[in-house]
């Protein structure tokens, strides 16, 4: 028994099982204890590390596994940065990024030869590799932006982009150097990486997405899409490796080539980070504060010069790149700030770079003894560079992004304070999960993580169908768990079951209906079926019913085709808001087929808030095959369609059905019915009081007391 203990708490400890344990109770209450003293959690995990390190009170190593989640948690936070960064605000600010990565580059590259040359007495070469450090950045500090929900702000694209270039820049010096070194700088060297580079990328953004769509659409478990998101990335860290460049920018890189395939309300998104702030990331922070070893202030003085010499240069030199930034951009001084926290912590190249340069002997002592590139003071003054920065940027990082995120939240109740919820009622457990995909990608950001799902029982035989109904709705509570969104559960009885779904849209002043197509049967003598219809007639929501022929997760455009006039009615800016979140959620392309008028209405809107859309003149609903041949297999189409008697119908809709079923059996399809009588003013209320469609002022033709009261805000400019 005796034996059993010893060999158990044998210090460090060697028992797998006790080792996690201990992991995952500083995972826990680190966070917990430093929070209380506004400390920010990462500098609770790294100091926790430090601690219960080799370098601490040696409880654990920092053995293979350590450095394995560590990596994986390295790359996780890589490869979020990618899938979470909306692609059309890079592009809009690439140049920006640019400038910035420019800036951060530079300028701590000149700040750094010169220091270490002047101040550190040391060699061209090594004051290059050195200074080159303090040039990358890793994005240590991206968990707070995300838990704080401001990653689309400006800044925090910006400084992404920027990331990319420094960090590549400052590894493309790690890899001259090192070759000059090694004397494998030949003339070659250039076209080898270039060819490789170019690869490299071919291969991430044009056959990781095929490959990852065709998965998707053929196993739609969730472990499995998981595990394979996960492979992806690992797969393109590992080519990058091998292509010349680090592990990190193919993590990232996989991030952006998957990012229109992992909508940002999707459950699979909710699992990628739950996962990596649960587990991979902490490791990697635990394994940095392993790192710390604080003996060698008091056993080398010149350790510390060295140590306080590169903390000051490259926090310094940081901060004037954000500070450029700030004054090119016209920033605020908080934004500024979540720059410099961003973009100030040393990590993952810096530890490459060192160990690289620790590693490289360019000669040896009369006593035989080893000269290397980097002595003994660089190594350590890097790891208590790597603390101190880290720690710096988690302080500005937590400060900038709070008050950011504060005055975006009072913006947001002062401009924007929209109620929406959206009713699911069920009837075929098959379509339950594309339904609730579907409400997630059409919801608007900000808004409350709730949904509403019903099923109508007959009160006559009230048992029998109350069992199957709770059953319907526990399965779509899980489905929409994993979402990270509440589903409300409403069995109501009634003999109609019209009635009933009327009675619960009024009671609880429901805003939007999603319906499925069942059996893949989009016609009826009644066009949708008599229950569709009756609900068409009796609810006056925006509704939508779809028919799903592959996950609405891998669907690269949305084509919306718009009747005339759909711009004078009254429920036209509820049911565009959901297109707009269609491009926002999934980063899919949205076309546009309607009359001049329409087209140049919707073109105002998107001037103000940007999106990826293109418009397509389409006027003759007699000609609509004309669409058939421009859809392609990964498209939607959506049909705004009109009840009848109101200004947007034409006859012709009455023709839809028949070529639906005809031409697009195997297509995604959304018919949109607008709100087109009157509607619950405080239902509403909250969004016509909102600014989000302030383009759209003058001359709005309108038909109601309500509409009349809309036409004086949603006006053309």
């Amino acid at each position: 028994m005796e034996d059993i203990f010893s060999s158990v708490f044998t210090i460090p400890l060697q028992h797998p099982v006790l080792i996690f344990s201990i992991i995952l109770f500083i995972i826990l209450f680190a966070p917990i204890l430093l929070n209380k003293l506004k400390i920010p959690h990462l500098i609770g995990l790294i100091i926790a590390g430090a601690i219960i390190g080799p370098n601490g009170f040696n409880l654990l190593l920092r053995d293979s596994s350590i450095v394995l989640f560590g990596t994986v948690g390295l790359l996780y936070i890589m490869f979020v940065a990618g899938i979470e960064i909306d692609i059309n605000d890079l592009k809009k600010n690439s140049k920006k990024s640019l400038i910035f990565g420019l800036y951060t580059f530079i300028i701590p590259m000149g700040l750094g030869i010169v220091t270490s040359i002047y101040i550190l007495n040391f060699s061209l070469t090594t004051s290059v590799l050195l200074a080159s450090m303090y040039a990358s950045h890793t994005l240590i500090s991206y968990p707070i932006v995300s838990k704080l929900g401001i990653t689309k702000n400006r800044a925090v694209n910006i400084t992404i982009g920027g990331t990319i270039v420094t960090v590549t820049l400052a590894l493309l010096v790690l890899a001259v150097i090192t070759g000059m070194v090694k004397g494998e700088l030949k003339n070659d060297f250039w076209i080898q990486l270039s060819v490789s580079v170019l690869v490299f990328a071919f291969i991430v953004f044009y056959i990781f997405p095929i490959v990852a769509r065709w998965f998707m659409k053929r196993y739609s478990d969730s472990v499995s899409q998981y595990i394979f998101i996960l492979a992806m990335v690992f797969l393109a860290s590992f080519i990058a490796v091998a292509a010349g460049i680090e592990a990190i920018i193919g993590a990232f890189m996989a991030g952006l080539a998957l990012n229109k395939l992992i909508p940002k309300n999707g459950a699979l998104m909710n699992r990628i980070e739950f996962v990596g702030n649960a587990l991979f990331i902490p490791f990697f922070l635990i394994g940095i504060g392993m790192l710390v070893d604080y003996r060698v202030f008091f056993q080398d003085i010149n350790a510390l010069i060295v140590a306080a010499t590169m903390t000051i240069i490259a926090t310094f030199s940081k901060y004037i790149a954000a500070w450029l930034a700030q004054k090119s951009f016209s920033f605020s001084r908080d934004e500024r700030s979540l720059i410099f926290g961003l973009s100030n912590a040393q990590a993952a190249a810096t530890l490459a770079a060192v160990t690289i340069g620790y590693n490289i002997i360019v000669g040896y002592t009369n006593e035989g003894i080893p000269i290397r590139l980097f002595n003994d003071s660089v190594l350590n003054g890097t790891i208590v560079m790597i603390l101190i920065t880290c720690t710096i940027a988690s302080f500005a990082t937590q400060k900038g992004a709070q008050n950011i995120a504060l005055k975006e939240q009072i913006k947001n109740n002062d401009e924007i304070d929209i109620e929406e919820r959206i009713l699911i009622p069920i009837r075929n457990p098959k379509t339950t999960e594309e339904l609730i995909n579907l409400s997630l990608l059409i919801k608007t950001q900000g808004t409350k993580n709730e949904l509403f799902s019903t099923v109508i029982v007959n009160p006559d035989i009230k048992n029998e169908e109350e069992k199957s109904a709770k059953i319907l709705l526990e399965q779509a509570s899980r489905i929409a768990s994993g979402n990270d969104t509440i589903l409300h559960e409403i069995i109501k009885q009634d003999y109609n079951i019209i009635n009933g779904i009327s009675s619960v849209v009024s009671q609880e002043k429901i805003t939007d209906i999603i319906l499925g197509i069942h059996d893949k049967k989009i016609t009826s003598d009644s066009f949708l079926g008599s229950l569709t219809h009756g609900i068409l007639q009796n609810c006056n929501t925006t509704t939508f019913i779809y028919q799903s022929i592959q996950p609405i997760t891998t669907i690269k455009r949305h084509i919306i085709v718009v009747p005339e006039n759909a711009e004078k009615e009254i429920g036209f800016p509820f049911w565009l808001i959901k297109m707009w979140n269609f491009s926002k959620n999934s980063s899919s392309k949205l076309i546009f087929y309607a009359s001049e008028q329409t087209c140049n209405y919707i073109k105002s809107i998107k001037e103000k808030y940007p999106i990826k859309a293109d418009f397509i003149n389409f006027e003759d609903w007699n000609d609509f095959l004309i669409i058939a041949r421009d859809i392609q297999t990964d498209d939607c189409l959506n049909i705004v369609l009109s009840r009848k008697d109101h200004i947007s119908y034409n006859s012709s809709m009455t023709k839809i059905p028949i070529l639906m079923e005809k031409y697009f059996n195997h297509t995604n399809i959304i018919l949109i019915y607008p709100i087109q009588t009157g509607i619950n003013k405080e239902a509403y209320q909250s969004i016509i009081n909102s600014s989000v469609w302030e383009p759209l002022k003058n001359n709005l033709d309108v038909f109601d007391e309500v509409g009349q009261i809309i036409g004086k805000i949603f006006k053309w400019r």
